[in-house]
């Protein structure tokens, strides 16, 4: 009795001073231990992600792989399985579980492995605050750290701390994100059997994950599977079930529902401009752009063929590479009814070792040729499969020699190809056909013309290939596309439609230079007097040329400035009016949209919303909104995408889960010319397109006639072409959309060219001389043809102080005829001509050039 006693005093003096010797221990680190208060408030490291407005996933961007959830988005499943594997008594310890240390204790003692006995709660104290280092030192501190955060958190909020933070291979941090990563799955979609590999992680994410070890991952889950039978979890034929499924993980990325990387990089760009590049790559930002899909992805598609369109007819620049110099083929084996060229075959290991280095773009990809016929040719694959070209595939590639000339086409397959060649093919709906990688560039943006939203962007052939934006960062001469806005100048010094102007040459002696100034039109015919209507549809260098100076250069310059142009990039000199001024894009695109929308300046955005991971909304565009009567009714609206110009003067803002925030005023984009100088000239834009007289010699059509194909008359728009064709362009618009599309070379020394004729594709092929309406209006055609199928057609609204009187078609004055020689012609109140024509002159009407070759217009020498 008394050495039980004795024991019992002694015992007790020794926890007494176990006690002493762990509060002394806590007194001497408390000072270095991290605070945990800011697990109150913790930020996820979780990667950005970019979205369209309807929701497609872009792109992401962080290293780390993470998709935070509340414990209730999580399966019942699976936190019984993280309990029954992690910490049976996760709900009933203080944050160390003394039957799980105590077993441990003893495991080290005895030499066996009773486990590391460390408890959720102590696994979030180690990957939030401390190292994975085994040391006495970091244990203790991971016990004084788990202590406080049970003290400070719920059991729900810590084991939703680690549910998300914990590491799970392949640089995946939370079941979330595993769920995606091993599964390609929302976590809920999971099966038992998933879900219990998934639990096993934990204990060694790197070697026991089911894509690198696959053998160690199946023995894992049937531990897991046991001990939530043992915890009564599931039954005995719910374990035998989940234990006879295969392993079926593989590495899945983010789900990329809509490629468009230069939208991607636009608003990535723009994010790390607001938060920083850490914050903007941990932060778990959901970014949602303006850009629809569908717009986007047409965008896409109208750039890519038209690039192939304006390379192909180019001519074939020749194989990539070859395999087999000429001297070790075959000679040409003969048949009764076919040819085919054949050599000492190609190796699997050749090709594969050819193939491996070279990328895909788009829908083409590399391949050998392996076999050549007459009119025929087989080539293999990077993936190994043997695919046939047929005469079709091939008709095309007659040889390149300069951007201005081609050989003559060719009659046989061999006229192209080699064998052993290394090409690019792509595939066609039955077939394959010949390709090349594009040397030519492009780009199209398209924006909403009430507040600038950016419905798509190109910026190239392929990112991939190029990441330079040539939407945004390409400044290039504009050539024609400068005219409207020259000639809206001249409107606003007291110009109309039907001012009579004199297309005559123009020769300037030039004492600076020692030359004389020459500008012609493209081509050099002349009309003499014309109407404004008419040159502007028409684009007569030599009229833009006297307007500028009737105006005046201090004035003009100025004047562009009110459209968003630099005049820093504006030329001082008379060649302005000739589109030597170097503009993006997404600056002319700009411009015409104040056209469009009837005078205003707007300014274009990308990013509609920002919301963190968890769906709250951070930040809401408020575009500035091109109209006049925003105050007149207090409707609302759920997106500034949508807004109209005639009834708005607040936006109610909605976040992921449709919960209305406080609505923020509309506020009022700058005008910055009148309602009727930009309907005047919408007008004279539309006559580029829809103008024509083919009733009265020699007769002429707009030079944007092209788009006539969309049959729409509710569209206007502008072509443009620089001097040797470096550039071409067309800028055109609806009420509600406007865009630019441009084609050129990155190469500034090198012209868009011309082409001839090729005898093997019949009619349906574009030839001669490049230029905005053949190279660049196709896009703009292709890419409208989808926008304006969701809208309805809609006339540009006629603004007050306006006039419609019948004018002769010659002369310009009044007129009472009401035959051909006469068209009613709109006015600004107090413009309007006063005198009536004197004499019928209607079968002397000269009203524009041959419609043959009144087709564009450039700079020239």
């Amino acid at each position: 009795m008394f050495s039980i006693k004795n024991l019992l005093k002694t015992g007790a003096v020794l926890i007494f001073i176990g006690f002493l010797a762990l509060a002394g221990i806590y007194m001497s680190m408390r000072a270095n231990l991290p605070s945990v208060e800011s697990l109150k408030d913790l930020q996820w490291q979780t990667p950005m992600q970019i979205f369209s407005a309807d929701g497609k996933l872009i792109s992401q961007f962080g290293e780390k792989k993470r998709i935070p959830l509340t414990l209730e988005e999580m399966p019942q499943q699976l936190i019984n399985a993280i309990l029954a594997t992690e910490d049976d008594r996760f709900y009933l310890h203080f944050g160390v579980d003394p039957i799980g240390m105590a077993r441990a204790i003893i495991g080290q003692l005895t030499g066996q492995n009773k486990g590391g006995a460390s408890t959720i709660t102590m696994q979030v104290a180690r990957n939030f605050f401390l190292s994975r280092e085994q040391t006495y030192v970091r244990k203790i501190r991971e016990i004084f750290i788990s202590f406080h955060i049970e003290s400070l958190l719920s059991k729900d909020e810590i084991l939703t701390l680690y549910m998300n933070k914990i590491s799970l291979g392949h640089r995946s941090f939370g079941f979330g994100a595993a769920a995606q990563v091993y599964y390609g799955k929302d976590v809920k979609e999971l099966t038992l059997a998933q879900i219990a590999v998934l639990a096993g992680l934990p204990k060694a994410p790197s070697t026991m994950n089911p894509i690198s070890r696959p053998d160690r991952a199946l023995q894992r889950r049937a531990v897991v599977l046991q001990r939530m039978y043992i915890s009564d979890y599931i039954t005995a034929e719910e374990m035998s079930a989940a234990n006879k499924e295969p392993i079926t993980a593989i590495k899945h990325g983010a789900e990329i529902e809509l490629s468009a990387p230069y939208i991607a990089e636009m608003a990535h760009q723009e994010m790390v401009d607001r938060f920083g590049k850490e914050a903007a790559y941990t932060g778990g930002y959901k970014v949602f752009t303006t850009v629809t899909s569908k717009l986007q992805y047409a965008a896409q598609q109208a750039v890519v063929n038209n690039i192939f369109s304006y390379d192909q007819r180019h001519g074939y620049r020749g194989p990539i590479n070859t395999l087999r110099p000429l001297d070790d083929q075959a000679k040409t084996n003969s048949t009764s009814d076919s040819s085919e060229i054949t050599m000492a075959p190609i190796t699997n290991e050749e090709i594969i070792a050819a193939l491996a280095p070279l990328s895909s773009y788009h829908s083409i990809e590399p391949a050998v040729v392996t076999a050549i016929f007459e009119r025929a040719a087989k080539v293999t694959l990077q993936d190994g499969s043997e695919v046939n070209i047929n005469w079709q595939g091939l008709a095309w590639a007659r040889a390149y020699i300069n951007d201005d000339k081609q050989a003559t086409p060719p009659t046989v397959a061999s006229d192209i190809l080699a064998l052993g060649d290394i090409v690019m093919v792509a595939p066609t709906e039955d077939s394959y056909r010949l390709s090349q990688l594009p040397e030519v560039s492009s780009a199209l943006i398209s924006l909403a013309t009430d507040n600038g939203a950016i419905k798509a962007a190109v910026g190239g052939f392929s990112f991939q290939q190029s990441q330079f934006n040539r939407v945004t960062q390409a400044k290039r001469q504009v050539g024609s596309n400068i005219k409207p806005f020259i000639y809206s100048a001249a409107l606003d010094s007291g110009y109309t439609l039907a001012s009579i102007v004199n297309d005559a040459p123009i020769n300037q002696w030039d004492r600076s230079s020692g030359v004389v100034w020459r500008p012609k039109n493209s081509p050099p015919v002349y009309s003499g007097e014309i109407r404004f209507r008419l040159a502007l549809a028409q684009s007569k260098n030599v009229i833009a040329v006297r307007l500028l100076r009737e105006v005046g250069l201090d004035k003009v310059i100025p004047y562009l400035a009110r459209f968003g142009f630099n005049p820093v990039d504006l030329p001082r000199n008379e060649s302005l009016a000739l589109g030597s001024a170097s503009l993006t894009p997404l600056e002319v695109a700009t411009g015409f949209a104040t056209f469009a929308n009837g005078g205003f300046l707007i300014t274009p955005y990308l990013i509609e919303r920002i919301e963190d991971s968890f769906g709250k909304v951070l930040f809401q565009a408020n575009p500035a909104i091109a109209c006049d009567r925003c105050d007149e009714t207090t409707e609302t609206l759920t997106k500034a995408n949508d807004v109209s110009s005639d009834s708005i003067d607040s936006i109610e803002l909605v976040t992921s889960e449709h919960e209305p925030l406080p609505p923020i005023p509309i506020i009022k984009a700058p005008r910055v010319i009148s309602a009727q100088n930009a309907f005047l000239m919408t007008e004279a834009l539309n006559s580029a397109i829809w103008g024509a007289d083919w009733n009265i010699k020699p007769f002429w059509q707009g030079t944007g006639f092209r788009a006539r194909a969309l049959k729409r008359k509710d569209i206007a728009g502008k072509t443009g072409t620089t001097n040797q064709a470096k550039d071409a362009w067309f800028s055109g618009y609806s009420r509600r959309l406007v865009t630019t599309s441009w084609i050129g070379f990155d190469n500034p020394s090198r012209n868009l060219g011309q082409t001839s004729y090729n005898s093997n594709l019949g009619k349906a092929q574009t030839t001669g001389k490049e230029f905005g309406a053949k190279s660049a209006q196709p896009v703009w055609i292709n890419f409208m043809k989808e926008a304006l199928a969701d809208l309805p057609v809609e006339p540009f609204e006629q603004p007050e102080a306006l006039m419609s009187v019948r004018i002769d078609k010659l002369s310009g004055k009044l007129t009472t005829k009401t035959d051909r020689s006469s068209q009613f012609e709109y006015f600004e109140l107090g413009t309007a001509p006063t005198e009536y024509i004197s004499q019928d002159i209607s079968s002397e009407i000269l009203d524009g050039g041959d419609p043959d070759i009144s087709t564009e217009d450039g700079i020239f020498e």
